[in-house]
């Protein structure tokens, strides 16, 4: 930590968000996999049907997983995930540092509106560089596509598809990943105001503060954000049938009407919380300890 804390203020913050995506997107990896799953119910996938359409639930998912790619099966696409969540919130992180000291801001100072707007030019920054891991991570969970490796992915894509394959599902995937970092901040900051000081300088009571108003905060964006989620694993999954999002939209509405647009929101919502949650409280002890803030 003593290397650490001569680093430039920024690249503190990726170390410290790098370090905190990584733990959370191991332990939260499976609930991402069904959720990709809930998503493209096909073939593989055993449940009930509702009026000739397949409806499976979450605890279905992941019984069916365990007994078909044993208890390994729900970490697949875990290098892809990696790949994608941990540079991704590193990235993430470093921007909201640098906006946030373009701003002569800290987080406990930040306003509603001054919160969504950061939140969502750092997660578009963040996203839009890290979209070709973001396809390719997307296709590792649903079981329709069996890459091998993480560069013989990029490669068959790029050969098949070219660019557009790369970036298929940008505009949802920013309209899913840019609100949702702009709303979770927003609710994370006013949560946090809300709380007495005295309590978030405390060490035995910091932590616990932290994660619970990153709980609040990620159940309120997840749900607001998840019809987003919805199509861009539609349009990751099939660019052909869906090159745009409207196409997307007007399949799910007229398959599975409105309840189609919230597929995958239980295991995402918990998901992104618990991930969202872990990942500032995991931040914010580490930046206090490098002396970051």
């Amino acid at each position: 930590m003593d290397i650490v804390t001569n680093y430039h203020p920024v690249f503190k913050a990726f170390l410290a968000g790098s370090f905190s995506g990584t733990f959370s997107t191991v332990l939260f990896q499976p609930l991402d996999l069904v959720k990709t799953r809930l998503q493209n119910p096909n073939h593989h996938v055993m449940a009930a049907t509702v009026n000739g359409r397949i409806q499976p639930g979450m605890i279905t998912i992941f019984a069916n997983i365990i007994r078909q790619e044993q208890i390994v099966g729900l970490w697949r696409g875990m290098v892809p995930s990696v790949a994608r969540c941990v540079p991704g919130v590193g990235l993430y992180f470093s921007s909201l540092h640098w906006l946030k000291g373009k701003m002569g801001k800290s987080t406990g100072d930040l306003k509603a509106i001054e919160a969504v707007l950061l939140g969502v030019v750092a997660r578009t920054m963040s996203g839009i560089a890290l979209i070709p891991i973001t396809v390719i991570k997307t296709r590792y969970e649903s079981g329709v596509y069996k890459y091998t490796s993480l560069s013989g992915a990029l490669k068959s894509i790029y050969k098949a598809e070219g660019l557009r394959g790369l970036s298929c599902g940008l505009g949802p995937t920013l309209a899913r990943d840019a609100p949702f970092s702009g709303l979770y901040l927003m609710f994370y900051t006013q949560t946090k105001q809300a709380v007495p000081k005295e309590w978030l300088q405390s060490p035995s009571a910091a932590s616990a503060i932290h994660f619970s108003c990153g709980i609040v905060a990620g159940i309120a964006a997840s749900l607001a954000t998840n019809p987003a989620d919805v199509l861009k694993t539609k349009m990751q999954l099939y660019p052909d049938k869906f090159p745009n999002a409207f196409s997307a939209a007007v399949y799910i509405h007229q398959t599975y009407g409105i309840k189609g647009y919230f597929k995958g929101a239980v295991p995402r919502m918990l998901r992104r919380t618990l991930m969202a949650a872990m990942a500032w409280t995991v931040f914010e002890e580490i930046t206090r300890s490098i002396g970051l803030k």
